[in-house]
């Protein structure tokens, strides 16, 4: 492209472009000015959309629910009625928003525990009492919850950002996974599917205790921490001889009459 005046008056001014820029390599004045613009207005976008999701938790952290009026949501963030509708087409939209934020930063925090674990077996236990943490931190727990309640509902109406939600928590888990199978340590081992199940299996766990608005005691983290990792560390499955199938007749294969 050689320079960034518009197709339409290039045809009418075919030297137009030098005016603008002496390099291919170099940015016009068009384009710096631009830039400039478009610069201006992602940061004034991004300013209210971050004051709009950080108000949004905020209300719902105090009230407990996740159904709170826009007005509340707005008095909260300092802005108007026209900024919200700039930027969301609705409040449930906005909830996504919300939880999705929640999410990276629960994807970030997994990661680092992982992260400083020794081997892949601490480290996918290191995830699991991650994800435990959500209810046992009675903070946490209490800003998650609504969450939880909703959650079903959420990702019927937004499955694509739900799914989106799962890989980002499970990034860490998938290669810790894939780390121990390389390592012959858990041969059975299938990152993809077995990431999922471990992601359904926590979160329900995660949401059920919310729901009960009951802290699980360290004990019963460990419990489950080694439900998942006997799962995780089963032996590669062996054909059967007839010494530990008496039931087949010796050298047949076939039962016994």
């Amino acid at each position: 492209m050689e320079n960034n005046v518009p197709k339409a008056l290039r045809s009418v001014s075919p030297s137009a472009g030098a005016e603008f820029s002496t390099s291919a390599s170099e940015p016009s004045a068009v384009g710096q000015t631009v830039d400039r613009t478009l610069e201006g207005r992602r940061a004034t976008v991004q300013n209210e959309v971050e004051r709009l999701v950080s108000a949004a938790f905020r209300v719902i952290e105090r009230t407990g629910h996740l159904e709170p009026k826009v007005s509340d949501i707005l008095a909260e963030a300092g802005l108007s009625n026209q900024a919200f509708y700039r930027h969301f087409r609705g409040k449930h939209e906005l909830l996504v928003a919300v939880l999705d934020d929640g999410i990276r930063g629960l994807g970030r925090y997994l990661t680092g525990r992982t992260a400083e674990a020794v081997g892949p077996a601490e480290a996918i236990r290191e995830w699991v009492r991650g994800m435990a943490a959500q209810a046992q931190d009675p903070g946490g727990a209490q800003a998650s919850r609504p969450f939880a309640l909703a959650r079903g509902r959420l990702a019927e109406a937004y499955p694509a950002e739900i799914a989106r939600s799962e890989r980002v928590v499970t990034a860490s888990l998938r290669v810790a996974l894939e780390n121990a199978r390389s390592a012959g340590t858990m041969p059975e081992i299938e990152a993809g599917p077995d990431a999922e199940a471990l992601y359904h299996l926590m979160m329900g766990w995660v949401e059920a205790r919310l729901i009960e608005e009951r802290i699980p005691s360290d004990h019963e983290v460990a419990r489950l921490e080694a439900f998942v990792m006997a799962g995780l560390e089963r032996p590669s499955p062996t054909s059967s001889s007839p010494a530990e199938n008496p039931a087949l007749e010796p050298g047949t294969g076939d039962p016994k009459t």
